[in-house]
């Protein structure tokens, strides 16, 4: 993001700010509204939540004031009327965020797989970049909407500050020096619980400011495997085993615990080329990268990286939505996104069953009590008919019984034919069979 702050500065001294529409008022959306105003060339223009009081309170608790900064707006012509007036729009009708016509990003920031589909589809279709911080959706259909943002000109992309868009700052980098790039992943900071619910959260969250069932996707492991996933379709790295190994480490001890197991170095890898998560490091995340060269690895020894062969570059710190402006600014500014699936589907978040399910029951998804993600190659979810974990909602059934800690496969379940993601999962598998 080198130059990019004066960049903003000269939008700004141009009066020609970015204006971009933001959908959900939840902690992600209310940081990056707030975020977004204390830039120079950026405003929150349209903020959209199905609650219209969630949406108008953002823009109050940053400061503005209702009639004077900002007013609700049901329809897209009242949208536009507030934005060519200076005024910026609150509503409750999603569309606003892409189909006004000021608006040059839309930003989905739901965490919803099916809303995330609508959100970026539309903003595709009105010509809008579109930002992505529900990874959830870009790693069932990315690839499709990668393409069909490519053919309507405009730019797709995940987030950065996400821990998929920090480490693809790190293997950008990397790669880009020549360096041999071996492992890429993330901390976690908690330990799983596979059994957790929402209740079983809930008074943490409230603590934290959350919703029990983003807190719950979080420590059962759901959103760990939702990132790895979407780090292996942006850099065509895979998992060395499901689930990945998930050790406990501190960051000086990576370039041994992430070698090869026939190396000598205790290392845990069956191969290189992988994805993994590290207990004890968060929030950072990290690199593990290579050197044949004998006068780079002096020089990396006389700068304390270490003796190799093994290096770490490691980011202590992902700043999530607070981060999201920039990749709004580079897709608006420079026309590159951050984090694409640039190497398809190589690898899936699957589904698995956090209790015994009989047929009949119905699912209720991410974060619920019924179901929690995966990470797996997508060789391995083709051959065994992995469900993605994105296409359950609540009107997805169990037709067959699958025990606890079991993969759910498609022949396992009756999904919602209704849904919009479900199709478009469709639509992409039929163009890459």
């Amino acid at each position: 993001m080198i130059g990019m702050n004066h960049k903003l500065v000269e939008l700004e001294k141009q009066g020609k700010p970015i204006y971009t529409g933001i959908i959900g008022a939840g902690q992600m959306g209310r940081g990056l509204v707030n975020q977004m105003l204390s830039m120079k060339g950026m405003r929150p223009a349209v903020v959209c939540d199905k609650s219209l009081e969630k949406a108008m309170s953002t823009f109050r608790e940053a400061g503005l004031n209702e009639g004077e900064d900002f007013a609700p707006a049901g329809t897209i012509e009242e949208g536009n009327r507030l934005l060519e007036s200076g005024k910026w729009a609150a509503s409750d009708n999603v569309e606003l965020a892409a189909k006004c016509t000021a608006v040059q990003c839309t930003v989905d920031a739901t965490g919803a797989p099916e809303a995330g589909a609508k959100i970026a589809l539309d903003a595709i279709a009105n010509r809008k970049h579109i930002v992505m911080l529900s990874v959830e959706t870009d790693v069932c259909i990315g690839p499709l909407l990668y393409k069909k943002a490519c053919e309507a000109g405009v730019i797709y992309s995940g987030s950065a500050g996400d821990e998929p868009g920090a480490v693809m700052e790190l293997y950008d980098f990397a790669d880009a020096l020549g360096f041999e790039v071996r492992v890429i992943g993330k901390g976690k900071n908690n330990p799983i619980d596979y059994d957790c619910t929402p209740e079983s959260t809930a008074e943490e969250a409230v603590r934290r400011g959350m919703s029990p069932r983003m807190l719950c996707a979080f420590k059962d492991g759901t959103k760990t495997m939702v990132e790895m996933t979407a780090m292996a379709n942006a850099t065509g790295f895979l998992p060395d085993v499901p689930g990945a190994h998930g050790a406990s480490a501190q960051v000086k001890d990576l370039p041994d615990l992430l070698s090869l197991k026939n190396e000598g170095r205790g290392g845990i890898l069956s191969s290189y080329q992988t994805v993994e998560y590290i207990n004890g490091i968060a929030p950072g995340v990290f690199l593990i990268f290579s050197t044949r060269l004998p006068v780079v690895q002096q020089e990396l020894a006389y700068i304390s990286m270490g003796n190799g062969p093994n290096y770490v570059l490691y980011r202590p710190y992902h700043l999530i939505s607070l981060e999201t402006p920039l990749t709004v600014a580079k897709a608006c500014i420079d026309g590159i996104p951050g984090i694409v699936p640039r190497f398809g589907l190589v690898a899936e978040t699957g589904t698995i069953a956090k209790r015994d399910l009989r047929a009949g029951e119905m699912l209720d998804g991410i974060g619920g009590h019924t179901v929690r993600g995966t990470f797996i190659s997508a060789e391995e979810s083709k051959k065994k008919m992995a469900l993605p974990l994105a296409l359950i909602n609540n009107k997805t059934s169990m037709i067959r019984d699958v025990q606890k800690g079991g993969l759910i496969g498609y022949e396992d379940v009756k999904l919602d034919e209704n849904s919009l993601i479900a199709r478009l999962r469709r639509e992409q598998d039929k163009e890459t069979n």
